[in-house]
Formats: structure tokens, sequence, C-alpha cells
């Protein structure tokens, strides 16, 4: 029996590509097809007219009475297919604006068949002179975000071609986002769950002069990096917060234990067992709120936080040495600041 795999087109304002892609499609049998017209108004209506003729009994066109974003006719969509295709494996969305060619969203739905529990992309190259520079800017900016905020690597984190699950489709209903942010937030939601499967596809403008697109690379961009914003205020809190109680707790005692030989590496090692202790609860619970196993995760946590203390013990002993006139303090903030990106990097990679 065929795998039910419905493909998803949200559009906004079509123009002829629009019909040609829905007639390819329908003559190489990828069906199910889910339009969703997400409030083009009066002067499109003609395109959707069209799209109903040429789907026919084998789709259907969902309708927003008002532009809602990109994100809400995804989830429409989702929720349609879900409430009345139970059998689906997921669905492919796809752009109405001739971006994606009937072949590569062929082979993007057979990827997401051959590997159903996976987030499926078709992955375009942008390092060519006839890629728009709203797109070429927009996605290498994004991609060096999202790698640095959740380490993972995607070559191409806007393309609209994707291969989506049925249990994903379920879960991101929940996910907020109404707009071209929430392509980037399913890629967020997909880390630990959903392994991500890329498929290389055709990159396909018409000019650069006739190309159009709705992604705004300041409003959109904007509203796509304010997703992460959240993520790294609560992580500032919790370096923060750790490194206060850190140096409040080292300059405590260093003034205890100033008398004695290696008083600052005495001092460092006190005060960041009891701050290392704190920032793992925080970064666990708060920060990435991990699903691994506890014990695993404060396993390496305590080996990191080790060997970050040691470093700090080391650099900071040194830096105080060879900078007598520079207090205990100043040093240290200097070679923990350092250390900050350094641990961000191993706890996101490899401990949380």
């Amino acid at each position: 029996m065929a795998s039910l795999v419905p493909i998803v087109i949200p559009s906004y304002e079509p123009d002829e590509r629009f019909p040609a892609i829905l007639k390819d499609l329908i003559a190489a049998d990828l069906t199910p097809i889910v339009v969703v017209d997400d409030g083009s108004g009066p002067s499109y209506e003609s395109f959707f007219e069209q799209a109903r003729t040429i789907i026919g009994d084998k789709g259907v066109v969902l309708t927003h009475e008002v532009n809602k974003g990109k994100g809400r006719a995804l989830k429409t969509a989702f929720t349609y297919i879900l409430e009345n295709m139970s059998s689906a494996v997921g669905c492919i969305t796809a752009d109405s604006d001739g971006q994606h060619t009937v072949e590569c969203i062929s082979s993007v739905r057979e990827g997401l068949i051959a590997n159903p529990a996976s987030l499926v992309l078709g992955v375009r190259k942008f390092d060519g002179e006839d890629i728009p520079w709203k797109s070429r800017v927009g996605n290498n900016i994004t991609i060096k975000v999202v790698s640095y905020v959740s380490g993972l690597k995607i070559s191409d984190t806007q393309t609209g071609l994707r291969g989506i699950p049925a249990s994903f489709m379920k879960s991101l209903l929940d996910v907020k986002g109404e707009r071209f942010e929430f392509e980037t937030k399913m890629l967020l939601e997909s880390v630990g769950q959903y392994p991500i499967y890329e498929i290389p596809i055709k990159t396909i403008y018409d000019s650069k002069e006739n190309h159009t697109t709705h992604f705004d690379p300041l409003r959109d961009s904007w509203r796509i990096y304010k997703m992460f914003g959240w993520q790294f205020l609560k992580y500032i809190f919790s370096s923060g917060s750790s490194c206060l109680i850190d140096i409040l707790l080292f300059w405590l005692f260093c003034k205890a234990f100033g008398g004695f030989a290696f008083y600052v590496a005495l001092a460092t090692v006190l005060a960041r067992v009891i701050s290392a202790t704190y920032n793992f609860i925080i970064n666990y619970k708060l920060v990435f709120t991990s699903k691994k196993n506890t014990a695993v995760s404060a396993g390496k946590y305590i080996a990191l936080a080790l060997c970050q203390m040691g470093a700090s013990a080391l650099l900071v002993s040194v830096g105080c040495m060879l900078l007598p006139v520079i207090p205990e303090v100043a040093v240290k903030l200097v070679v923990d600041s350092v250390l900050f990106f350094v641990s961000y990097y191993i706890q996101r990679r490899f401990v949380f």
C-alpha cells in the first residue's frame, strides 16, 4: 500500500507560478494537496479558484479570511491533515512561488518515507550570483545564529521544502510562532527529538528583478532572533548569578585564607564547587531544559567543572604572579569571561 504523504502549500498573494506547480504535482500524482490561502484577498481569488479546479477531489483549499502568517498557515494545514488523514506518515511543505520543482518535492517525499522519524529538509546552495541578496544574507546570518545557540548544523535554515513526521506535526501545533519565525522554531524543536536529514535540491529563482519574497530581512529576522533572546537571557542569568556567587565567595575565601600559600588556588576551588552546583541545577532545569539522564549530565558537568576550575585556578594564579599590581578579582574576571564562552559551547553540545 502506497504511503500517504500530503503536500502542503501555504500561499499568500500568489502569481502565475502557483497554478503551474499544482498542475505539475497532479501530473506527477503527488497528492493529496492541501493549499492554504493565507488571507490573500479578493484580488487573488482567481488563483485559488484555479487551484480548486486543478486539484479537484485530490486535495483541498483552506482559507484564512485575513493574513495570519506562514506559521499559522502551516498549523492550519497540519490540523486538517491530522483530523482528516490519520494514516498519513507526515506531510511535505512546499512554497507556491515555483522555487521547488516536482522532482525536488518527490525527493523529499521519498526521504520522509524512508526516514519517517526524521525532519527531512530540502536544502539549497546559496553561493551562486543569481541568488537574491535577501535570501543569501538572511540564510547565512540565521545559519550562524542557529548553530551557535542550538548546535544544529543546517545548510539551509530558511528552506520551505520540508518533510515533517505526523507526530512532529502534532507537537508543532503547540509551538509559538505565527510567521516566518515558526520555521526556525521548528528546527529548534527538533533538537533531541527528530534527527535532521538533508536532501540537496535545485536552487531556482526567476531573476533578481522578478523574484518576489514576503520575507522581510529586518522585520522577519527580528522575529526569528527574538526567539533566541529568551534563551540567551536565561543563560546570562544563570551564568551571571553563578559568576556573582563565585566571585563573592572567591573574595571571602581570599580574605579568610590570605595567610596560606596557594591561597588563590584554594579560594578558586572552594568558590567554584559551590557556584557550579548552583549553576548545574539552573542550567539543567531552566536554560537547556535537558531531557537527558540527570546523573549522566551531572557526571559530564562535573568533569567540565573540574577542567574549567583547573584552568581558572591555573590562569588566575599565573595572572596574579605576572601582574601583581592588578587585584585578584580583576584577573579572575578576565579569565572567566573567556572560559564563559567555551563553557557554553561544551554544555550545549556535550552536557545537556
